[in-house]
């Protein structure tokens, strides 16, 4: 039975892809530049949170979360320690290990990870290592960070339950777009295009999952398989989808890693099996970032999960806003978010992936 989900407006794939993958540079300043028209055609804005650089007001808002009812995953982050690493030419270093007691992460393209609780941190990286303490701890490693082209993975973790066609249909037919525009990025990445695919169980399937390829061809035709279909109620098995996607995708060492989650609901928190805390945290600790795109219709216990996968994995929860009509494009949002930018949503996303890759523009 297909699920029938209030759904305020349409999120066009193709103005997330077009943008994210490369259809904008930025200016000096690491600001998007529009694109002459395509700002028009969608005709959507978005906002956007970075809960790590506002932790205080994620703090409250967790808090007063956790005085109503709704059933999430929890974890205490207010520990939270953000551990910066450079090389020896004073370069954010990627791919750094950083480790306290049992946790374990790895440093993001900008060289920032994070650990949680107190304790001695060691940072490794290429035989080396250091140690550090305090709240915000720099270290510098007598090492290189990688050089040469960039590389960078993009997985695309999609519900496709009967709400989500228009996403769909609209991703397969701008992904040669993608392509084209990606070279058009500063860093120049070398760009690999994966999915993982999920719907919920007594669906067709509860995942698939599709390799990473750098055959765009390739890539398009898999995705003109793809249908929306399914989904009798409101949550879907994003635990299970989450997991694959982490653990069966051909994951490269020396790539940044982006997670780009589509989804407009949130994970099912009664079926035993993968649990969505634990696979951000496996997340963080392999140096893979989440970036929860939420369509419209996502309620207040979606909305803390995926800010949850953001938060842990240090990415940026991103929303559609609205106007005072609930429908056309405008500033508004009914998720618990006090001080946001508003863009058009193919700027704002641009900006995200144009941050993301900036220290690696060498």
């Amino acid at each position: 039975m297909t699920r029938h989900r209030v759904r305020l407006a349409v999120l066009p794939l193709s103005a997330i892809l077009l943008t994210a993958c490369g259809a904008a540079d930025t200016t000096a300043a690491g600001a998007p530049e529009p694109r002459s028209g395509d700002q028009g055609q969608s005709g959507l804005r978005a906002g956007s949170v970075d809960d790590n650089a506002a932790f205080t007001a994620y703090l409250d808002y967790r808090k007063k979360f956790a005085d109503g009812d709704q059933e999430v995953r929890d974890a205490d982050v207010r520990g939270r320690r953000i551990v910066t690493v450079t090389d020896r030419g004073g370069r954010p270093l990627s791919g750094a290990t950083v480790q306290a007691g049992d946790q374990k992460a790895r440093t993001y393209a900008d060289g920032r990870a994070l650990i949680f609780g107190d304790g001695r941190i060691s940072v490794s990286y290429g035989g080396a290592t250091a140690a550090a303490t305090g709240q915000a701890p720099k270290v510098k490693l007598p090492v290189t960070g990688p050089e040469g082209r960039a590389k960078l993975q993009v997985l695309f973790l999609i519900d496709t339950t009967g709400s989500m066609g228009d996403e769909i249909g609209r991703l397969t037919a701008s992904v040669d777009s993608v392509a084209a525009r990606i070279a058009k990025l500063t860093a120049g990445p070398e760009l690999e295009l994966g999915m993982t695919l999920y719907r919920d169980k007594g669906d067709e399937y509860v995942t698939r999952t599709t390799d990473f390829t750098a055959d765009v061809g390739t890539f398009r035709e898999q995705l003109t398989a793809v249908r929306a279909e399914g989904g009798g109620d409101t949550p879907e098995d994003l635990n299970a989808a989450l997991a694959e996607a982490l653990a069966k995708p051909a994951w490269r060492e020396d790539a940044v890693r982006l997670v780009f989650l589509i989804a407009d609901a949130p994970p099912h928190l009664d079926y035993d099996g993968p649990d969505y805390l634990t696979e951000a945290r496996r997340a963080a600790e392999r140096g893979i970032k989440i970036e929860p795109i939420a369509s419209s219709g996502l309620d207040a216990q979606g909305e803390y999960i995926y800010r949850q996968l953001a938060q842990l994995t240090m990415g940026r929860f991103t929303f559609l806003t609205y106007g005072a009509d609930g429908v056309s494009p405008g500033d508004k949002t009914e998720h618990h978010v006090s001080e946001y930018a508003v863009l058009a949503l193919d700027d704002l996303v641009v900006k995200l992936v144009a941050d993301e890759l900036k220290p690696l523009s060498r």
